[in-house]
């Protein structure tokens, strides 16, 4: 408990530096796969963009939350915020790709090949792990659920990506229109899941501690 005071300045400026990162490169992805997915009309494509705004929020919360750290109840304030927030948004991402995916099954409407939608989902996949381990290790240091939660969200972000370069590749290579609307499919009960958890306030307790 004495080595994690005495380096939690460290430890925090540290945190402060990913969760930039996170904000910076999640515009920047949020932006290149909405814009790809309209041209393309890859359904699975903008979802992935709108998660990456979502990414946005989060991490702008844990800077707010990084920052209040001298005050430990204007710190538990912020996480309990955060999440309920952040499940919201998630529900309301879950809700846009059901109806989106859905509606392209239906009417069989095929998506363009995207070149720039695979390099993005295949960039995330190399970027976010190494986000989310370095994420990981400062929440443990600074015993932050809130952190942790966050990591969370950087990691299914990685689930996110191999799903959507699966779909998009299949697309490409086979010709197998259908695989971007059922890829984005795949996507909707992992997200609800976590707006639920997020809302309830479940996420940390169940999933800190990794």
């Amino acid at each position: 408990m004495t080595e994690v005071i005495v380096d939690r300045p460290h430890f925090i400026r540290k945190g402060k530096l990913l969760e930039y990162a996170t904000v910076g490169y999640n515009i920047f992805e949020g932006l290149i796969a909405v814009g790809a997915g309209v041209m393309a009309g890859s359904v699975a494509l903008v979802g992935f963009g709108f998660d990456s705004i979502i990414e946005v929020i989060s991490g702008l919360t844990l800077i707010w939350r990084l920052h209040a750290d001298v005050d430990e109840e204007m710190r538990e304030r912020v996480e309990q915020r955060a999440l309920r927030i952040v499940g919201v948004s998630f529900l309301l991402l879950a809700a846009y790709v059901a109806l989106d995916a859905g509606k392209a099954l239906i009417r069989r409407e095929p998506p363009d090949e995207s070149i720039v939608g695979i390099v993005l989902a295949a960039v995330s996949l190399v970027v976010m792990p190494l986000l989310v381990r370095a994420k990981r290790r400062v929440a443990a240091a600074i015993n932050s659920k809130a952190l942790d939660a966050d990591a969370m969200q950087t990691a299914l972000c990685t689930y996110l990506s191999a799903i959507l370069l699966g779909g998009l590749l299949l697309n490409a290579l086979a010709g197998w229109w259908w695989a971007d609307p059922v890829a984005a499919l795949v996507m909707v009960p992992i997200i609800a899941r976590e707006g639920l958890e997020g809302i309830r306030g479940e996420r940390c307790d169940e999933d800190c501690g990794h």
